[in-house]
């Protein structure tokens, strides 16, 4: 049953939609999903995240759900196009600064169907499948809703507080509010065939990257039985030219050459347009955009996907708290500032090594050849192609950066804080926390957990006090999304900058934070 009226409608039911509507009910928050299919959309589409974008998943509660579905990817191997290696760079899978494998080969579905199912368990969620959004209005206090059943043809409407529209590139919502994305200068036509196989194909379990702008590659591996290659177009070239397997055999054949047709299911060959775009606004009153909607990143670093799952993390806890009175309207406008600049930093660097992997003509293969080979011989570049960091966000009313930027805007660490093997995550999830190298005396204390944040000893030879010396800080705010808000060299200097934020008392703890 629907009701005439909830505190936040999504619109889109993708791994985006689906995050962000299960952290808000972790919150507390009611919320209405739409989506304009009725199960999971059945195709492979996004194959990676990494440590960072797992965290989020461990908030959930589906670390160790996730961990049954994926596998860690070894690293990356640049190789022209006779399969001569140029350049390899190995991944260390050990759990690291954030408690999980820094790449992460998996498959949507499975993902969605993981969070479809964790979803399920908050009785605050109502899903509407095939339901297509017609219209977005406006109202002083509200925005109207407007949907039709894609079965039966029944015209609905409900109201909502806000609208997150993470409906995806083509977005209704994005077109309602007149945003528009901006172009940022690639596009490339690419083949991606997915294939299943019980098979030993025998290749090394990294990324392949083949550097060649005749005939750009990736494969990759995403599963116990599944294989992913991309391949980039060439001009009157389409899914229809490589519709079978005797069609793909010559591009597939590097990596099959001992397997034989018989022993090769393929899933899926499509053809994609791989663009970068970034919507000009992400919000307009009381809607906001996430995931595609707001941003298109080609797939060279694999940070398309999660890059919704981030906007979601970034932008759910500060609805919550305007929702239950403890936070300002005014502290919306950071999700914009934050996150805008960050993916389009990301976009940049996805484009910038698409680039360098795939163009440059046969002037560009000889480089290749000459430059990739001497990589392994400079210091600390295999540390920095494998590293999943990502930049830290813009200054904001909740990034409070000094002279020198330190840690503020940056992820804090994951690491092991309690005998029983618990990581920070899972002390005191949805709240602030205080970070301090220091006990605080019982007035900080007091007003500390009057604000509803919670206190973390960073004992000074423990993971987070080597963070804090590293930073420069005795002491750090780092909020429910983990993001540093502020850090100093003193508690005193830090800890009045804590907002009220009161999360319910009923927030769902369970798991959160595993692994």
């Amino acid at each position: 049953m629907i009701a005439p009226h909830y505190p936040v409608v999504i619109v889109g039911a993708g791994p985006t939609g689906l995050t962000a509507t299960t952290l808000l009910a972790r919150f507390g928050v009611e919320c209405l999903l739409l989506d304009r299919w009725d199960g999971v959309y059945p195709q492979p589409r996004a194959v990676h995240l990494d440590d960072e974008v797992y965290r989020i998943l461990a908030r959930l509660g589906l670390a160790e759900e996730f961990a049954e579905i994926s596998r860690p990817s070894r690293g990356l191997r640049l190789v022209d196009r006779d399969m001569t290696i140029l350049a390899e760079f190995r991944r260390d899978n050990a759990r690291n600064l954030h408690g999980f494998p820094q790449a992460n080969m998996f498959d949507q579905p499975e993902l969605e169907t993981l969070l479809r199912g964790r979803l399920r368990r908050h009785d605050r969620v109502s899903m509407c499948g095939n339901s297509e959004v017609t219209r977005v209005a406006h109202g002083r206090d509200h925005v109207r809703m407007h949907f039709t059943d894609r079965v039966t043809g029944e015209r609905r409407a409900v109201r909502a507080d806000y609208v997150l529209g993470c409906d995806g590139a083509n977005s209704t919502v994005r077109t309602s509010i007149g945003s528009a994305m901006e172009d940022l200068g690639f596009e490339q036509r690419w083949l991606v065939v997915d294939i299943a196989t019980d098979a030993d194909l025998d290749q090394w379990e990294g990324v392949h990257q083949v550097c060649d702008p005749v005939r750009a590659a990736t494969y990759m591996r995403i599963g116990d039985t599944r294989y992913r290659w991309e391949f980039r177009l060439r001009p009157g070239e389409c899914a229809a030219t490589y519709a079978d397997l005797d069609a793909l055999r010559p591009l597939i054949t590097p990596w099959t050459a001992n397997v034989a047709d018989t022993d090769l299911e393929l899933i899926r060959v499509a053809d994609y347009t791989f663009r970068a775009q970034l919507a000009d606004r992400w919000r307009d009153r009381r809607v906001f955009l996430l995931g595609d909607a707001a941003h298109l990143t080609p797939p060279f670093i694999g940070q398309g996907m999660g890059a919704g799952l981030r906007d979601a993390s970034n932008l759910t806890w500060k609805l919550a708290g305007v929702l239950g009175g403890t936070l300002s309207e005014s502290c919306l406008d950071t999700y914009q500032r934050e996150r805008k600049s960050h993916a389009k930093s990301m976009i940049r660097l996805a484009v910038g090594i698409g680039r360098a992997m795939t163009e440059g003509g046969e002037l560009g293969n000889v480089l290749r050849r000459r430059i990739a080979p001497m990589a392994r011989w400079i210091p600390g570049l295999n540390a920095k192609v494998t590293d999943s960091a990502t930049p830290p966000l813009r200054t904001s009313g909740f990034v409070e950066t000094g002279l020198r930027r330190g840690l503020a805007g940056t992820l804090c660490p994951n690491p092991v804080v309690d005998v029983d093997g618990g990581r920070l995550d899972a002390r005191a999830p949805g709240r602030f926390l205080v970070v301090s190298s220091t006990p605080p005396t019982p007035g900080q204390r007091y007003e500390i957990d009057r604000r509803g944040a919670v206190v973390v000893a960073a004992a000074p030879d423990s993971e987070l006090g080597r963070w804090l010396a590293r930073g420069h800080a005795v002491a750090a705010i780092v909020r429910p999304d983990r993001t540093v808000m502020r850090a100093g060299r003193s508690l005193s200097a830090v800890y009045t900058a804590l907002p009220t934020f009161l999360p319910p008392t009923e927030f769902d703890e369970s798991t959160c934070g595993a692994g």
